[in-house]
């Protein structure tokens, strides 16, 4: 068997070659995707690729898994650790990774399906403009509040009677063209998370897991969507402890009934 360490950096990937106890460079390789695809041909069904796990960390897995035998991602925190520990260095090179994974100290990462890995995408974009969104309303707020205008007396600012209010309000000109310009911008975020929710729904419509997780009290569609991104195959954990371990969380239930744990796995399993 021959392991190959990569050291991922932000353009291109150092490697090294562990065969038969001995380490050798491998120079470098630009981390684009054609340039992986070349890498790959080299590679053969008895080669380990081990790297850390990055920001493009699927595009490089989904590159190699074709060719390696495997295509290992290694957990950061705990590769440092191991290292500091057992041979004293802060440098985690490509070799490091290469001796580590041979001697079986490597703290591997789960790697999601595609399927997975574009439901935890769409989860993120959501996330995203939900805080984009809360961050201009902030915004309008504020400018209220810095030329002492009382509170709207809508329930909501930022609906029809809300705007209508707002269009009324004693500001500068520059301010008054803010708020606009802020209004624009929520109202097409609005538009971009509906698109996203239209497509997490009919996820959600494709999934017996998801709506397994719905029958759990207090989960709605949204969360559990976000769980099954979070979690990927229900089946990968051996117990609901270890469920609850990768989730970093522990926690003591004093009722009766199935513990949160329990219940998600029976729900998605």
């Amino acid at each position: 068997m021959r392991v190959i360490g990569l050291d991922v950096s932000r353009s291109f990937a150092e490697v090294a070659y562990l065969e038969d106890g001995l380490v050798r460079a491998g120079g470098r390789v630009p981390l684009l995707h054609t340039e992986l695809e070349r890498f790959a041909l080299s590679l053969g069904k008895d080669d380990h690729v081990v790297h850390e796990a990055t920001g493009n960390t699927a595009a490089i897995v989904s590159a190699l898994k074709s060719r390696a035998g495997r295509v290992v991602v290694a957990n950061p925190l705990k590769v440092r650790l191991i290292a500091e520990a057992r041979i004293k260095t802060d440098k985690i090179d490509a070799a490091i990774l290469a001796q580590l994974y041979a001697s079986g100290f490597i703290s591997e990462v789960w790697m999601p399906d595609d399927a997975t890995l574009a439901l935890r995408r769409q989860v993120a974009r959501r996330t995203q403009i939900v805080r984009q969104r809360t961050r201009l309303k902030n915004e309008i707020h504020a400018v209220l509040a810095a030329h002492l205008i009382a509170p709207c007396p809508a329930s909501d600012l930022f609906g029809k009677k809300g705007r209508a209010w707002l269009a009324d309000q004693p500001l500068p000109l520059d301010e008054r063209i803010g708020v606009e310009q802020r209004l624009r911008t929520l109202d097409q975020l609005a538009h971009d998370a509906k698109q996203i929710e239209e497509i997490l729904a009919r996820s959600a419509l494709a999934q017996p897991q998801i709506t397994r997780l719905m029958t759990i009290t207090d989960v709605n569609a949204m969360i559990a969507i976000r769980l099954l991104a979070a979690i990927g195959r229900i089946g990968r954990f051996a117990s609901p402890e270890k469920l609850v371990s990768y989730f970093g969380l522990n926690p003591s239930v004093y009722q009766s009934g199935l513990q949160p744990a329990t219940a998600i796995a029976g729900a998605v399993g």
